[in-house]
């Protein structure tokens, strides 16, 4: 399987780690042996050699943080345009798509897989613009084409969250999808429940590098918004916008309600829930016999109400470079079991 790769930052590097640490394993296990033969990047450089690139050669690369970095080789090509005259004009089986996310508009990223459906490559993202926004059509596209598109690590990093929710529960009917997406409030009002201010368990989040500079995608709750929408495409094929989800962040918290839910024996979360009807991103005091009510710190959670199976619940890291690598490998392990039979 011959990989090309969009975006080259903390992701992909983790991808191409797993892949480069793995190598035996996976060639033992599953007979899977890829070659990364494209990578590019906006402004730090692309790569192509139908040989395939040095992986090693790859991360000194990235870790030096410019593609010229890496050494010239017989078949290197590095004179592209951009991202889409790679994908254009170059052969790859897959496209794996982990440039920045644009939840607003879905592009460049969306752009970049109608360019991979056309040429014939499947699709791995970690991308939540695609699928956030414009999904319904991108689907409609590649199944014309007959190619996968598989997208994992959008909604909670390797916890195989949508895998359970469309192929361990196929076959019973989700009523609904409810759970805590985002780690950095999750992290925030778990230490505020120990005893922190707000703008304290902020701080603590951002020098643990679970909240960015800028947290406002994740404290406001718009980061849990575009995976509802994620949830909302996937499990419902209801396809929504921003503007129509309900979105409630954390900023208004204070630790006179986190103590009066404590009192109650209650705890607050951020729930982002998907139904039939529509989405939404909300505050709310769980009881503590809700398996919700007890994930804590940067963990993610999310529950499958269903007509067969009652209540399902899958928790585990929702963000970090490890374990999105690692749901990009496993979607990518997907494609090549179906397309090697």
């Amino acid at each position: 399987m011959k990989l090309m790769l969009i975006g080259f930052g903390v992701v992909g590097q983790g991808l191409v780690m797993i892949l480069h640490d793995k190598a035996d394993d996976l060639k033992t296990r599953y007979g899977f042996s890829p070659q990364v033969v494209g990578v590019a990047t906006g402004s730090r450089g692309i790569l192509y050699n139908a040989n395939g690139l040095s992986l090693q050669k790859l991360l000194g690369a990235g870790q030096a943080g410019t593609l010229a970095h890496y050494p010239d080789e017989d078949g290197l090509e590095r004179d592209f345009v951009d991202a889409l005259d790679l994908i254009q004009n170059r052969d790859a089986d897959v496209l794996v798509e982990v440039s920045p996310t644009n939840i607003r508009t879905a592009m460049p990223a969306m752009q970049h897989l109608q360019e991979a459906i056309a040429t014939g490559k499947h699709i791995v993202t970690a991308n939540k613009g695609p699928v956030a926004i414009g999904f319904k059509a991108l689907l409609q596209q590649a199944k014309e084409a007959n190619v996968h598109i598989r997208y994992e690590s959008t909604l909670m990093a390797g916890t195989p969250a949508i895998a359970t929710g469309l192929e361990t529960l196929a076959g019973s009917t989700i009523q609904s999808a409810r759970g805590i997406v985002n780690g950095t409030t999750n992290y925030i009002l778990t230490e505020m429940e120990n005893g922190l201010t707000y703008d304290d368990a902020l701080s603590r989040a951002q020098q643990l590098g679970y909240a960015e500079t800028d947290p406002t995608a994740d404290v406001e709750g718009y980061d849990a918004a575009a995976k509802v929408l994620i949830m909302l495409n996937a499990f419902f094929g209801i396809e929504a916008s921003l503007d129509d989800i309900d979105v409630m962040g954390i900023t208004s918290i204070t630790p006179e309600a986190i103590l009066a839910a404590t009192e109650a024996n209650e705890r607050y979360k951020l729930i982002a829930s998907a139904t039939p009807q529509g989405g939404q991103v909300k505050l709310v005091r769980l009881p503590l016999n809700d398996p919700l009510a007890h994930v804590k710190g940067a963990t993610n959670a999310l529950t499958f109400e269903t007509d067969l199976m009652g209540d399902v619940t899958v928790m585990g890291a929702g963000a970090g470079q490890q374990e999105t690598g690692l749901g990009l490998l496993a979607d990518l392990l997907a494609i090549h079991r179906i397309v090697s039979v």
